[in-house]
């Protein structure tokens, strides 16, 4: 498929300090075989696990990844490039491979999530755009799995278009890690996601009375939902269930659900839902929405709140942490880093900066077992036994080799895994952490490399 929001030729989609560096390596001629790394350096929210996603939003970023007549000649206005490496820009297709971890794959930090080996240049520049595609989309679909996880069972909604700042990823991040549905109607479209919503409060102000409002909605779907809390949530119920059974006789339309955007939520739910189940709509279901985080789900869900489903919008589609509890978020801090250059007597490549120092040399991850433990090894050393390599081959040849299911299968896969992690590395706070390690090669490797660039 066209990526909603890509253009013809993307190669403008960098920052500007790539296109200067691949600049200095033309003039300097160096292009030999170049291997990057992209990673995180911990995973997001304080928790123990990411899972990834956004592979395919990146392999079309680099399979439109080019310079049209008008990019080279906006290029050439604002630095004083030579014309033969703007002629370069203008005939470059990316022609190396990626390997990568399929998405709504369970990851852990400082595992490489996507591979890229090809000429240095052509690697160099897809930093940017493949970081911001793989970067957005595992901060958002790890995210969505927490809200997931919080909501022990109940469907958990994706209303967040209106305060995402990427909101075709968001959108279709939050369904890969757990969302039923998205209010965002193009993204519903382009990605097949089940839509869905309420109604807004100017709805209900517009009309004389909450009961006029109510009145509309009902005869104009067969099911419909109704907000309760434009101005007091105590009356609107009685109001609905006055107009439910009203309508109900008159057309056969049935109130589904009912929201609350506002309010003590624990306390409003219970009298929501003692009033349906008294008036005999037990089958209305009560939603809650505003300000939800994961930690706010979770303590619902404990205290035994009557509420079937939950509403998430700005912090599931930003990523936000959550902030009464401590929790940072907003970014998944993915790192692409050089990790083998062909070029001179050793291509292990290495930087040497204490704890965001990198580990060098072509790695594959493998997963022990059902998630004894992850072993990184370089890509040379034979297999180890019960392990599954998780990188799997996404382009060849600048030519993309796997296969993009439907988001609903990405989906179903991301949430067997999830359910496949023990509960220990799933915890909302304070998870145990992950063993992941390394081979002695690889431990070897980064030794040597060390000593030497130190």
């Amino acid at each position: 498929m066209k990526w909603p929001d890509c253009r013809e030729s993307a190669g403008l989609l960098t920052d500007l300090y790539h296109i200067d560096a691949a600049y200095v390596s033309w003039r300097a001629g160096l292009n030999a075989s170049a291997t990057f790394d992209l990673y995180t350096r911990s995973a997001p929210f304080g928790g123990a696990y990411l899972l990834a996603a956004g592979l395919e939003p990146a392999l079309a970023f680099v399979r439109d990844f080019g310079y049209s007549a008008d990019d080279v000649a906006f290029l050439g206005r604002i630095r004083d490039y030579d014309p033969g490496f703007l002629d370069e820009l203008h005939r470059f297709r990316f022609g190396g491979e990626i390997d990568a971890m399929p998405e709504g794959t369970i990851a852990f930090a400082n595992e490489p999530l996507l591979r890229v080996t090809a000429p240095y240049r052509e690697a160099l520049m897809l930093e940017s755009g493949v970081l911001r595609a793989i970067g957005i989309s595992t901060l958002i679909a790890t995210k969505a799995t927490r809200l997931f996880d919080a909501a022990a069972g109940r469907e958990v909604a994706d209303f967040g278009f209106r305060r995402a700042h990427d909101p075709y990823l968001a959108a279709r991040s939050a369904y890969i890690g757990g969302c039923a549905s998205t209010s965002f109607v193009a993204a519903a479209e382009a990605f097949d996601i089940p839509c869905g919503g309420t109604i807004p409060h100017a709805l209900v102000q517009a009309f004389p009375t909450e009961a006029d409002a109510f009145r509309a909605v009902a005869e104009s779907f067969d099911r419909y939902s109704l907000v309760l809390d434009t101005y007091d949530v105590h009356a609107a119920i009685e109001t609905a269930c006055d107009v439910a059974r009203e309508v109900a006789a008159r057309t056969g339309h049935r109130l589904a659900a009912v929201r609350l955007d506002s309010g003590d939520f624990l306390v409003d739910s219970r009298y929501v839902r003692h009033v349906l189940d008294a008036a005999g709509l037990g089958d209305v279901k009560v939603l809650v929405s505003g300000d939800l985080d994961e930690m706010r789900i979770a303590e619902l869900v404990q205290a035994g709140a009557p509420i079937d489903g939950y509403g998430v919008g700005g912090n599931l589609a930003v990523g936000l942490g959550a902030i009464g509890s401590g929790i940072a978020g907003g970014t998944l801090g993915a790192v692409y880093k050089l990790v083998w250059y062909e070029g001179g007597d050793d291509p292990a490549r290495i930087k040497l900066a204490g704890g965001k120092s990198t580990w060098p040399g072509r790695k594959q991850v493998y997963r022990i077992g059902d998630f004894v433990e992850d072993r990184i090894q370089l890509v040379e050393e034979p297999p180890p036994a019960d392990g599954a390599p998780l990188l799997e081959p996404a382009m060849r040849d600048g030519e993309v080799v796997i296969a993009a299911p439907p988001l609903r299968e990405i989906r179903a896969r991301a949430l067997a895994a999830l359910a496949a992690l023990p509960e220990r590395y799933r915890a909302l706070v304070q998870p145990a952490p992950y063993p992941v390690v390394r081979s002695d090669r690889l431990l070897a490797m980064r030794e040597r490399a060390g000593r030497r660039w130190a």
